[in-house]
């Protein structure tokens, strides 16, 4: 099983060099501090920054550099600062290359629904549905089962949907999952997994690839069964 650190690792593997990323909420959020060294990716928030860095060390927070999820963050050298219009058309125009994001629930066929939280008053939309239109590649992190056991990759969607067909790759703390138009492929497990527990909690049939095979993660990205 894989730590939250641990799936942002795998993620900031799979990111082209020289790419220019959205990161969402939550576990995307971390993906900043885990590029290996030397590796450029150009980060983008959509409150107005291009060129988020990591985190800063704890006592060195700016207020004026936060992130659309109010966390603080640093910029690398050569960052911008923009409006939320101009943000907006970086995402509608089709110029980020890659959006990460956190998730509720994916069905097999791509549809993505992480805008409301069951039994929550007040839904928190923000920005996803234009990332999840605009963006051309759509990768989804998350645990693989919910806090009650039940699988989060379904058949259908039963929470409402952010978008649909939109979701190119899973990435959970047990598998590396493809989202194609044959269904669903397992590409990877999480260490010390199989495919068949992998499949026992996913609700869909996943097709193993032929090259399925165990995730290369540190040991310190790692967590116990069980956790996530």
């Amino acid at each position: 099983m894989l730590s939250r650190h641990g799936i942002a690792y795998r993620v900031s593997i799979d990111l082209p060099e020289g790419s220019y990323v959205n990161l969402g909420i939550g576990i995307p959020n971390l993906i900043g501090d885990m590029l290996p060294p030397g590796k450029e990716i150009f980060f983008h928030s959509e409150n107005g920054i291009l060129g988020m860095g990591p985190a800063p060390p704890a006592g060195q927070e700016d207020i004026d550099l936060i992130n659309a999820g109010k966390q603080y963050v640093t910029v690398i050298p050569g960052a911008s600062f923009f409006d939320h219009p101009t943000s907006f058309s970086m995402i509608r125009g089709g110029h980020i290359d890659f959006c990460v994001l956190g998730a509720l629930q994916v069905a097999a066929n791509g549809d993505l629904a992480n805008w409301r939280t069951p039994g929550e008053k007040v839904p928190g939309v923000g920005g996803a549905m234009d990332l999840a239109f605009g963006v051309k590649n759509i990768f989804v992190t998350m645990t693989h089962v919910a806090k009650d056991g039940s699988p989060k990759i379904l058949n259908n969607c039963t929470l409402p949907l952010t978008a649909p067909r939109c979701v190119r790759r899973i990435f959970t703390d047990m598998a590396l999952i493809d989202v194609t138009p044959d269904g669903l492929v397992l590409r990877e497990v999480a260490p010390g997994l199989t495919p068949e527990q992998v499949q026992a909690k996913t609700e869909p049939r996943l097709t193993v690839a032929a090259d399925c095979r165990e995730m290369t993660i540190p040991e310190k990205y790692r967590a116990a069964r069980g956790a996530g």
